[in-house]
C-alpha cells in the first residue's frame, strides 16, 4: 500500500505491504456546511446563559479570553460572529499561554484575525512567572494554591473563547483549562500538574480525574460572571460544532462531541503504532509527546511506536529534557519523579514508563544525540524505521498508522 504521511509542512512517501496494516486511523469528517450559521446558533440558544448580548449590555469591562498559537481554536471565525457587539466593552485580550512561550506577531496576527489591529494594544500575554501579576484565591480540596492573572480580577466579566480536544491528561482541553494552566501562576500549574502521575488522570476522563476536578475548583474561585464559547474541530480545522453560554455546560456538550469525532474504536493492539503528529502540536517535543500518549493506546506489550513530528522548535520544555537526560535508566527517571515533581517531570514519567514496556523511536528534525539521551531512538526514513520495525517484529507483524495522533485516540 502505497501511502503519503505528514510531516511538517510536506508529506513523505510509505510503501507498506497490505497484510501489515492493521488500522489506518484518523478523524472524522464532519462536513459543516456553514460555519457562520453553527456559530450564530450556538449563540442564539445559549446554554444555561443569557444571551451574549445581554451579558455585553450588563457588563462594565469585558476580559477576553483566547488561546495561543499551540491550539487551532478558531478565534478569528468566533470574532467574525461577535466582534461588533463587544468591540466596546473589551479592555483587554489576554492570552491564555499557560508555561507556553509568548506568541509570536505572526501567531498573535492568525489568532485574531483581521481585528489584529483594532486589539494589539489592548492584548497581553499571560506570563505565569510573572508574580506581581497574579492574584491569590486561596487553595483547592487539592491542595493547589490558586494563583491567577489579576487581570481576570480586575475585569467586571470574562469572556472566553475555547476549543475542546482530547488531552492525556486533563480528559479534554478547553473550558476550565483556560484559567488552569492557561492564566494561572507556575507554581499553581505546577501543583495541579503533580496530578497527572494519578492513574485516572487520562483521555476523556472528567469523573473521578483529578487534574480535571482541581482545575474546575480552580475555576470557581475566580467567581466572576463568565461567558464561554466552545469550539470542536475536524481533522482539517474545520468547526465541526460550537456551544455557548455557562462554561460548565458549554465545555461539557463540545467535549462529548469531540469523543464523538476523536474516540476510534479498534479490535486489537499492533506490533507497530505510527503517530503522526500535525501542526501545532508539531513545534516541540515537549507537545508532540501528546501523540506518544494517544499511540501508545493501539500498542502491544513490547511493541514500536514511531513518532512522527518536525518538532523545529527542538524540546520545548528544560525540565522535561534535563531529568530524561540526567538518568541512566526509565526506572531512575521513575524514582526522581517521586522523590521531588518539578512542572514537565510527568511527560518524563510517561516516557519512562513506556520504556519499561515498548521501544519508541522518531522522526525529527532534532539531533539525533538529544533523543538518544531520552530513550529515543532517532530514525531518518520513515520507509527505512517500518522495513527496520518489520524486520524486528516479524514479516506478518501488525502496523497502525494513526494520522494525527495529537487528538485522534483509539480505544480497544
Amino acid at each position: 500500500m502505497n501511502l503519503k504521511v505528514n510531516f511538517g509542512k510536506s508529506f513523505l512517501p510509505l510503501d507498506v505491504p497490505d497484510k501489515n496494516i492493521l488500522n489506518i486511523i484518523t478523524p472524522r469528517n464532519i462536513a459543516i456546511e456553514d460555519e457562520k450559521k453553527v456559530i450564530e446558533e450556538a449563540l442564539s440558544h445559549p446554554l444555561n446563559s443569557v444571551k451574549l448580548s445581554e451579558f455585553v449590555a450588563a457588563a462594565k469591562n469585558i476580559l477576553l479570553i483566547v488561546n495561543d498559537g499551540f491550539r487551532n481554536t478558531p478565534t478569528a471565525k468566533i470574532l467574525d460572529a461577535i466582534f461588533f457587539e463587544i468591540r466596546t466593552k473589551i479592555y483587554k485580550i489576554l492570552v491564555a499561554t499557560g508555561t507556553h512561550r509568548v506568541p509570536t506577531d505572526k501567531e498573535l496576527r492568525i489568532i485574531l484575525g483581521k481585528y489584529y489591529e483594532f486589539l494589539e494594544d489592548r492584548t497581553v500575554s499571560h506570563d505565569a512567572k510573572d508574580e506581581r501579576e497574579m492574584f491569590y484565591l486561596g487553595v483547592t480540596s487539592f491542595g493547589t494554591e490558586v494563583y491567577v492573572n489579576n487581570l481576570a480580577m480586575k475585569a467586571d466579566k470574562i469572556l472566553v473563547i475555547g476549543s475542546v480536544e482530547p488531552h492525556y491528561f486533563a480528559g479534554f482541553t478547553g473550558g476550565r483549562k483556560s484559567f488552569l494552566p492557561g492564566i494561572a501562576a507556575y507554581e499553581t500549574i505546577e501543583q495541579n500538574h503533580n496530578l497527572a502521575l494519578n492513574e485516572n488522570a487520562k483521555t476523556f476522563a472528567l469523573s473521578g480525574n483529578p487534574i480535571h476536578e482541581d482545575m474546575d475548583e480552580a475555576l470557581g474561585k475566580i467567581n466572576k460572571d463568565i461567558f464561554s464559547i466552545q469550539t470542536v474541530l475536524d481533522d482539517h480545522n474545520n468547526i465541526a460544532a460550537v456551544f455557548a453560554g455557562n462554561i460548565h455546560d458549554s465545555f461539557q456538550k463540545a467535549a462529548e462531541q469531540c469523543k464523538e469525532i476523536y474516540a476510534y474504536k479498534i479490535d486489537e493492539l499492533a506490533d507497530i503504532v505510527v503517530a503522526v503528529v500535525k501542526s501545532p502540536l508539531d513545534k516541540n517535543l515537549y507537545q508532540a509527546h501528546k501523540g506518544i500518549e494517544n499511540g501508545k493506546l493501539a500498542l502491544k506489550k513490547d511493541g514500536i511506536i514511531i513518532l512522527v513530528a518536525e518538532c523545529p522548535e527542538g524540546i520545548g520544555n528544560d525540565n522535561f529534557y534535563r531529568l530524561l537526560s540526567s538518568c541512566s535508566t526509565p526506572k531512575e527517571v521513575l524514582a526522581k519523579v517521586k522523590e521531588n515533581y518539578v512542572l514537565g517531570y510527568h511527560k518524563s514519567a510517561k516516557i519512562a514508563e513506556l520504556c519499561d514496556s515498548a521501544q519508541i523511536w522518531a522522526l525529527t528534525e532534532m539531533k539525533p544525540e538529544d533523543l538518544e539521551k531520552i530513550f529515543i531512538k532517532p530514525v531518518f526514513s520513515l520507509q527505512d524505521a517500518i522495513e527496520k520495525a518489520l524486520e524486528i517484529k516479524g514479516k506478518d507483524a501488525k502496523i497502525i498508522l494513526l494520522e494525527d495522533s495529537g487528538v485522534t485516540v483509539p480505544v480497544l
